[in-house]
């Protein structure tokens, strides 16, 4: 019995400050419960058969309103709640930024056998960010990875794809990207154009870019945090190799998803450990 939802942000972080709110069809509040580490609220409060207005509140974030119907269990189950941040066209402060790996990710996911998935992530990057003070679309990033530094997990395939079939990691061992452009793509999103240079082709590559807030560190610097996505198409970087089974399927698909999940250090170096 009682209220469950999960409260998060339109790239699926938890609101884990998120307060809800639950008010009757005469405007009386008859639950308020706030969400936990993980953006879930659970409160066990009975409540009458009924509808309800339930209203979804976080520092930072737009409010949220919709009904629910409690049932005859004096059950509410409000499902996921997405809260766009306030102000979503912000970004962090002007100047230069300095991307920190041991707090950022590099993955990509391929399609295997045409049933699942395989997931890889780079080890070894590094980058800048450069915020411009007047115009936000000449704004820069700038990132290097390491090809070698591949890791599926299983040693056997990724000495496989450190190999002339795929990476070819000694003829090409630095995977990178140049920016060339931002435009707004929406309230809270950016696109950023860019070219990628990869297997020794270079391409025309579009990020779709979230700015996820600026907070303090306990390092007493400032971090900023992205989350970016794109789709690249291995032949467009001339990646052609394939297995085909027998049943017609092939064993490696031809396109992967990257994810990059960014916190940026302000300021032109890191921090020393």
């Amino acid at each position: 019995m009682g209220l469950t939802a999960k409260i998060r942000t339109r790239d699926g972080w938890a609101v884990s400050h998120a307060v809800v709110t639950v008010t009757d069809m005469t405007g009386t509040q008859v639950l308020r419960a706030e969400a936990d580490a993980e953006g879930a609220v659970r409160d066990a409060t009975e409540l009458t058969p009924g509808a309800y207005t339930v209203i979804v509140t976080a520092v930072g974030y737009a409010p949220a309103a919709s009904s629910a119907i409690v049932t005859a269990s004096g059950r509410a189950e409000v499902g996921t709640v997405t809260l766009a941040r306030q102000g979503g066209t912000e970004l962090p402060p002007p100047g230069p930024w300095t991307i920190d790996p041991a707090h950022s990710s590099v993955a990509a996911v391929a399609q295997h056998l045409g049933i699942s998935s395989v997931h890889g992530r780079f080890t070894e990057f590094g980058g800048t960010i450069e915020i411009a003070p007047d115009d936000v679309a000449k704004s820069r990033v700038e990132a290097v990875i390491k090809a070698g530094s591949i890791d599926t997990g299983n040693g056997m395939r990724d000495t496989h794809l450190r190999s002339g079939d795929f990476l070819d990691v000694e003829n090409h061992p630095e995977i990178a990207y140049r920016s060339t452009g931002l435009t707004q793509a929406g309230p809270d999103r950016w696109t950023v154009h860019g070219e990628l240079s990869l297997h020794g082709v270079v391409r025309q590559v579009d990020l779709d870019l979230a700015y996820l807030g600026t907070g303090a560190d306990p390092w007493g610097g400032t971090r900023a945090a992205f989350r970016a996505t794109a789709e690249l198409h291995r032949e467009d970087f001339a990646m052609n190799y394939n297995q085909v089974l027998q049943a017609g399927i092939a064993a490696i698909g031809t396109t992967l998803k990257v994810q990059l999940d960014v916190q940026a250090v302000q300021g032109d170096s890191l921090p020393a450990a």
